[in-house]
């Protein structure tokens, strides 16, 4: 039975985007909508209808042209606005008055700053102006080794106007991590920072940069932006420049818009890479803001300057989802550096500070502060603080009690899930449903998203593939360096025909809501049931003795085994004792079938830059396979605690 945690007022709902949406959407559809699951199910019978007016509604800068799509079921391969032009950058300059603050950044306690739109404009400007001085134009790759700082929206705009092609990693990579993804790509341009900060402290990226570079032939000038000195030594770095050197001699201008097919490509992003070199998966310019837009404006309800917060790497699709809330009329307030520097309170200081209406955060770090016992009810305002999204991994039940109890009472949890695949959203949250307990709020506006049992039949109150029978507008152009699209169609397209299937294992509940049980490819299989790893998670994870545990499959006596390893507390021992409680929670909480045969202690867990734990690497060290692109883990090291281990012989 679902948990109802918390409900919006009638004043809230009357005054959502969402509800304005629906009113404008009745003499479209020649019908009233009383609630979020019939304009649902309207978006996604009638998605020529929803999408020209979500352009319409959310105010898309560009020439939607004649026809909307030309096969919905065409899946790859629907062409949404062949007729039209647009362009990213465009939207999210769009016209605002001068003076409006639309950047606030912090990097830890170091660095603080603010934009007006009118400087945003002005730097826009002159770093494209520099661009086209060395001849970037469309199709050309500009990549950015960047923390979440404003220089990194400037020339990702800049880039994007043009109509070349952005990508982003965060200075935490190492050299080969670069190198995995940019080398690929094949950068003209390459925008870098001469080091970071992270826990109070400085680390330098000028070595890193010099043996990038210098692998990477197709660089022709890097552009050093100087953050954590005011002058960096640049001369060992091949075609380097500071930031101020690259725009000299540029007066502002008006920023040029190229405009461009709706399917022109914008972004390409990387795939976690840990099974194997990274995916070069790439978005298009309309496909990319019409999707989340939608999700700005009518899912998360931002309206003319809120104030948007996501804590995100330049290497998370979260920062690429952030900057477009620009095109929403919000102002962005970045943080780049550790959630947990100086304390674990840096984020309620910031979020009381600036008035933040959107708080975006991952499962993990909710969870970190609930186990680090505070309590921002008590020590915060948050008083404007409506919604708090979360995403990155599942969202257990017990995080959400803490969101309502330890956090704020009245506000919006919104988990959602989607990712680098999309640039969106599969299934998120809403401002005129209930938030129930454990649970996902809804499945996406105009996203025909079905749960399949292993023969392709759509269910509800059971466990199955996350899939979406339809093509929506952010459907990847594809992979680069992928001609035929074999590679692309593999990934998304093989196991139900015209469909994609994104690999989550999930279940549609009977409010509407989804619930996520983990990755698909991950779930474990003993004795021939599939079990999501999330359920094992959710029920170790309440231990107080327990900080993270990760679980996996391992094939033993013809048959797969559970092992669940367990990192604990400073001075917790694993014990019989606490060995037989993890059990006992397991058993109680889940099902006897998920207790795992083998309990082991490690010291740490490896995990992805962004913060999820990579389940599918350790399977692969426990089975002495080799594990491709361990650089794009953040803790590599942590992998060798998993081989060989001697209680997993016997």
């Amino acid at each position: 039975m679902s948990v109802k945690l918390w409900e919006p007022s009638p004043e809230r709902i009357a005054r959502a985007n969402l509800t304005r949406f629906m009113q404008a959407a009745a003499p479209v559809a020649g019908r009233r909508f009383s609630d979020y699951e019939s304009i649902r199910a309207w978006s996604v019978e009638e998605p020529e209808a929803f999408w020209r007016l979500v352009w319409d509604f959310c105010g898309v800068v560009g020439e939607p042209g004649d026809v909307v799509v030309d096969d919905i079921r065409t899946l790859p391969g629907a062409k949404w606005f062949p007729n039209g032009r647009i362009n990213y950058a465009a939207n999210l300059l769009k016209d605002r008055p001068a003076e409006t603050e639309v950047i606030v950044f912090r990097g830890e306690d170091k660095v603080q700053r603010r934009l007006t739109f009118a400087e945003l404009r002005a730097e826009v400007s002159r770093f494209q102006q520099a661009l086209v001085a060395m001849g970037v134009g469309k199709g050309d790759r500009v990549a950015g080794y960047m923390p979440n700082m404003p220089e990194t929206i400037i020339a990702m705009l800049a880039a994007t106007a043009l109509g070349a092609i952005w990508s982003s990693a965060s200075p935490d990579f190492g050299v080969q991590g670069v190198l995995d993804r940019f080398g690929q790509i094949e950068p003209k341009v390459l925008v870098a920072c001469d080091g970071y900060f992270y826990n109070g402290k400085s680390h330098d990226c000028l070595e890193k940069l010099t043996a990038i570079v210098d692998r990477m032939p197709t660089v022709q000038t890097v552009v050093v932006v100087p953050y954590t000195r005011a002058e960096p030594d640049v001369a060992a770095v091949r075609g380097a420049v500071t930031w101020p050197q690259f725009v000299a001699g540029h007066a502002e201008q008006p920023v040029r818009f190229e405009p461009l097919p709706f399917d022109h490509p914008l972004f390409i992003m990387f795939s976690s890479g840990t099974t194997g070199a990274p995916k070069c998966i790439v978005h298009g310019h309309g496909g990319t803001i019409l999707q989340q837009l939608k999700e700005h404006v009518l899912h998360c309800d931002e309206k003319p300057g809120d104030r948007v917060f996501y804590f995100t790497t330049c290497g998370w699709m979260m920062w690429n989802w952030l900057v477009a809330a620009l095109a929403a009329q919000t102002t962005l307030l970045l943080y780049d550096g550790s959630p947990f520097y100086p304390s674990g309170n840096v984020l309620f200081d910031y979020a009381d500070a600036e008035g933040m209406t959107l708080f975006g955060t991952s499962a993990k770090w909710i969870d970190a502060v609930k186990k680090a016992g505070l309590e921002p009810i008590r020590s915060h305002r948050l008083t404007t603080v409506r919604t708090l999204t979360s995403t990155g991994s599942p969202l257990a039940p017990e995080s959400f009690d803490f969101v309502y109890q330890g956090i704020k009472e009245d506000v919006q949890l919104a988990s959602i899930s989607g990712g680098t695949d999309i640039l969106s959203c599969f299934m998120l949250g809403n401002p005129i449903s209930p938030v129930y307990r454990g649970e996902i709020q809804c499945r996406g506006l105009g996203m025909a998203v079905e749960v399949f049992d292993d023969d392709g039949t759509p269910v509800q109150g059971q466990k199955g593939e996350l899939v979406c029978t339809k093509a929506f507008p952010s459907v990847p152009v594809g992979f680069w360096n992928d001609p035929d699209g074999a590679k692309f169609h593999a990934a998304y397209f093989d196991k139900y025909p015209n469909t994609w299937t994104h690999g989550d294992w999930v279940e549609l509940t009977e409010t509407g809501g989804i619930i996520v049980y983990g990755r698909s490819d991950a779930t474990l299989n003993p004795g021939g049931v599939r079990i999501g790893t999330a359920e094992i998670y959710r029920q170790v994870e309440k231990l107080p003795e327990v900080i993270e545990a990760l679980v996996i499959g391992q094939d033993w006596d013809n048959d797969v085994r559970v092992v669940l390893f367990v990192r604990l507390r400073d001075g917790v021992d694993l014990t019989d004792e606490l060995q037989a409680a993890i059990r006992k929670a397991i058993r109680e909480g889940a099902t006897p079938r998920h207790v795992p045969a083998k309990i082991i202690k490690v010291d740490d867990i490896p995990r992805t830059k962004s913060g999820k734990i990579v389940e599918l690497a350790v399977r692969d060290v426990v089975h002495g396979r080799a594990v491709k692109n361990k650089e794009a883990l953040a803790n590599p090291e942590a992998l060798d605690l998993f081989a060989d281990v001697a209680d997993l012989q016997v």
